[in-house]
């Protein structure tokens, strides 16, 4: 089976860059999305139900509905998909939701400018997830 990256974004443009750039990077994986917290959190109750967990979430903080923050606070309430690695991918560049992340163990990485520097970023986010199947 196919190992999935959810990605929770609510910019159309940054979702659509993420699949193509992933699309090159490893075909194999593939790419879920959802346009906010809620969205996401549907998704994986939907998915605990049939055991196709993602292998890692990817979370921007800047939404409607459910920001970043609150959606990432509900995946660590849940025993069934606290395990799931996050890796927080925002345009934010808040010193504090930096400082809150981190010393939570959690990666925290700020949408780059250049296509370059997003494939190695998305590259390593494949390897995270490779880590965690």
């Amino acid at each position: 089976m196919n190992k999935t990256i959810l990605f929770v974004d609510d910019d159309a443009d940054d979702r659509d860059i993420l699949a193509d750039v992933l699309e090159i990077v490893n075909p194999k994986v593939n790419a879920v999305f959802a346009e906010n917290g809620l969205k996401a959190i549907e998704y994986l109750s939907d998915k605990m139900e049939s055991s196709q967990l993602p292998c890692l979430i990817v979370l921007d903080l800047n939404m409607p509905f459910l920001d970043g923050k609150e959606t990432f606070k509900k995946i660590r309430n849940e025993l069934n998909l606290s395990s799931i690695p996050v890796i927080i991918f925002t345009s934010s560049h808040n010193p504090n939701d930096q400082i809150l992340f981190r010393s939570l163990g959690i990666e925290f990485i700020t949408k780059p400018d250049d296509f370059s520097r997003l494939n190695k970023i998305v590259d390593h986010m494949v390897s995270v997830c490779g880590d965690n199947c």
